[in-house]
């Protein structure tokens, strides 16, 4: 992979490209049906997003991926994140 692409990312979001790819590589066979689990990598995207999660927004996107069977991936916390009122 093209290291300057992920610098380029890096520089315009902020985000650590190693935190990305090593969230990715521990969500790959993580039990989404346990909510502590779940609850976790809610944690750690928050964290490594810079994007603080309420109690009340963590609550609902753990139910949301328990109770719907939604996989749980970076768009779908993107979204629910950008969704936050």
């Amino acid at each position: 992979m093209d290291n300057n692409l992920f610098k380029g990312i890096e520089k315009k979001t902020g985000v650590n490209m190693k935190d990305v790819f090593e969230l990715a590589n521990s969500v790959q066979n993580a039990n989404f049906q346990d909510e502590k689990t779940v609850r976790s990598i809610v944690h750690r995207v928050s964290k490594i997003a810079n994007k603080p999660v309420s109690k009340d927004l963590e609550d609902k996107i753990v139910k949301s991926i328990l109770q719907n069977g939604k996989q749980l991936d970076f768009s779908t916390i993107a979204q629910m994140l950008n969704n936050k009122k």
